[in-house]
């Protein structure tokens, strides 16, 4: 990992700064960003655009991270896009250091999507004001919220990471945001700085939603030249309203603020990987959350949907997270039975230093596919099992039971 902005900058230019002229969104925020983007996206789409994205990271094929209408890019398309870039990369190393996998990613992928779409819901792969993707000036600077994550590369407090997060906000941008307390004022002073216009949730934006359980929520958002009622928000989990409005707004700065739109792309937007149920009798919800803010809304949401079922967990971590707080927030949930894994990445926790930090009573079981199936296992078929901590666990098992529910 290298944060800066040269080595994109110089890629690009070689490639004939492909960049230039994109419309879309730009998306940055501690949670939220994916499933934010998927809502947009939808909405986008329903109004008749061709919609580009970059999922981040991906769930099971790389080619996930290059999608034009939630389609993945080709493995022949992709390999064509990186062989058409490779010789453009001669020079830069020497230049200024060899670039990083989602620089040159990054670069395909702007260049790929240059091509095929005319609107973009672009997700930030890490803080903002140095990440590759800010090389993109879009016209709407989205950030969901501001919590403590990434803070050995974003800085240890809510304000300094803030900072890096209002990094992406441009000259003359919309920007949307459902920040508060101290990282709002961060956000405000930035767009004010940059002759942008600030729609807050709560504030420019007024939003209203209903907990529908199993069946996701029902929102209710209005805004500037935009009012919408009893929008269905298929996604599970409280804190997708609040996305939702988000993307909404977004939308309605793209120019997208009809009802039809708007209602039907939310009903049909999807998040694989966040909150999602892959299985029934028992029920199985895979989240990649992965931090102490984002687990609290989970663990709140999960039991709320268990009711007096039992809770199975399945967790696995990377190990430059914060894992004592995020164990703390999962005790929330009182599993009944708890099953710590890994991902195959040498980032991972090992699953026996997981276990040893939540203090007896849990199992190790690797691989995480083995874990689930021991979850499922000595569930009841009322009961509910929950996989989290990564989105990289979350990949590896999510094949198998979205393959298994098509048949």
């Amino acid at each position: 990992m290298k944060l800066g902005l040269e080595r994109s900058r110089a890629i690009l230019e070689r490639a004939g700064n492909p960049e230039r002229g994109l419309t879309g969104a730009l998306v940055a925020g501690t949670n939220g960003k994916g499933s934010t983007c998927a809502m947009l996206a939808a909405i986008l789409r329903a109004a008749g655009h061709r919609v580009g994205t970059m999922p981040s990271p991906h769930l099971s094929s790389y080619t996930e991270r290059i999608q034009v209408d939630g389609a993945p890019i080709s493995e022949a398309e992709f390999a064509a896009a990186l062989d058409w870039l490779r010789p453009r990369l001669e020079g830069i190393t020497a230049e200024l250091g060899p670039p990083t996998e989602f620089e040159i990613l990054t670069t395909v992928a702007i260049t790929y999507l240059a091509r095929h779409c005319d609107r973009l819901a672009i997700e930030v792969g890490l803080g903002g004001r140095l990440d590759a993707t800010n090389v993109l000036d879009l016209g709407v600077a989205v950030i969901t919220n501001v919590a403590l994550d990434h803070m050995q590369y974003l800085g240890d407090t809510v304000e300094k990471i803030a900072t890096e997060k209002a990094g992406i906000i441009k000259l003359g941008n919309t920007v949307v945001t459902g920040a508060t307390g101290p990282a709002l004022d961060v956000i405000r002073t930035a767009a004010a700085s940059r002759s942008a216009r600030l729609w807050t949730l709560g504030g420019e934006i007024s939003s209203k939603s209903r907990w529908a359980s199993w069946r996701g929520s029902r929102l209710d958002v209005s805004g500037p030249g935009f009012d919408h009622r009893d929008l269905v928000i298929p996604l599970l989990g409280s804190f997708q309203s609040a996305n939702a409005a988000l993307a909404v707004a977004a939308a309605a700065a793209l120019g997208v603020d009809a009802e039809e739109p708007v209602r039907q792309g939310l009903s049909q937007a999807r998040s694989p990987g966040r909150l999602e149920l892959v299985a029934e009798r028992p029920a199985l919800l895979l989240d990649g959350g992965h931090n102490p803010a984002a687990l609290s809304q989970l663990a709140a949401d999960v039991r709320r949907l268990a009711g007096d079922h039992r809770v199975g967990l399945v967790f696995g971590m990377m190990s430059d997270k914060d894992i004592k707080g995020a164990l703390t927030e999962l005790r929330r949930l009182q599993p009944a039975r708890v099953v710590f894994t890994a991902a195959e990445s040498p980032r991972a926790e090992p699953a026996e230093k997981l276990a040893a930090a939540w203090g007896g009573g849990a199992e190790v079981v690797v691989p995480a596919a083995r874990a689930v199936e021991a979850a499922l296992a000595a569930a009841g078929p009322e009961d509910l099992v929950l996989v989290s901590g990564s989105l990289y666990v979350v990949g590896e098992v999510r094949p198998r039971f979205v393959t298994a529910a098509r048949r």
